[in-house]
């Protein structure tokens, strides 16, 4: 049988410990989406529209340049991107690449913003996460630079 929204976001890292109400208003707003190997996600520049928690499958977090692209972070099932779509107006600072075929949950940015604001406790919680993820982003780049840099982590 295949496991419902509720089910698998009740399993999901980025939510798990939220109480039901809550992980059920956050279940009306997602949709399953299905990217295959390669495909881009994330443009970096673009503006961002949706958070995604993946369920299936990888992807990996880029900088990109005209000459090259680095993977900063590759994030698995229980992982969670696209945070900027949480901010008015903010371009995508990564890209991001599926790595396999992956499966997230996809929440758009407008209305996961509208029920934070509706539920201010669930939007405490949203963005203690959130912040989490960012500071765990600049940390994996932290490291990759250093990397690049030959300093040994």
């Amino acid at each position: 049988m295949t496991p419902t929204v509720d089910q698998i976001l009740h399993n999901h890292g980025f939510v798990k410990g939220l109480p039901e109400a809550q992980i059920a208003r956050l279940s009306s707003l997602a949709s399953e989406v299905t990217f295959e190997e390669d495909q881009v996600i994330l443009l970096e520049g673009q503006l961002s529209a949706a958070f995604y928690l993946v369920i299936a499958g990888s992807v990996a977090i880029e900088l990109r340049t005209p000459r090259y692209v680095i993977c900063v972070e590759a994030l698995g099932s229980g992982k969670a991107f696209g945070w900027s779509a949480l901010l008015d107006h903010q371009d995508t600072l990564f890209q991001v690449r599926a790595r396999e075929r992956t499966t997230v949950l996809c929440l758009k940015g407008s209305a996961l913003k509208s029920l934070c604001r509706t539920d201010p406790d669930l939007g405490i919680e949203i963005l203690q996460r959130t912040l989490r993820l960012v500071a765990g982003r600049v940390k994996a780049t932290e490291i990759r630079f250093a990397e690049m840099c030959g300093v040994r982590v």
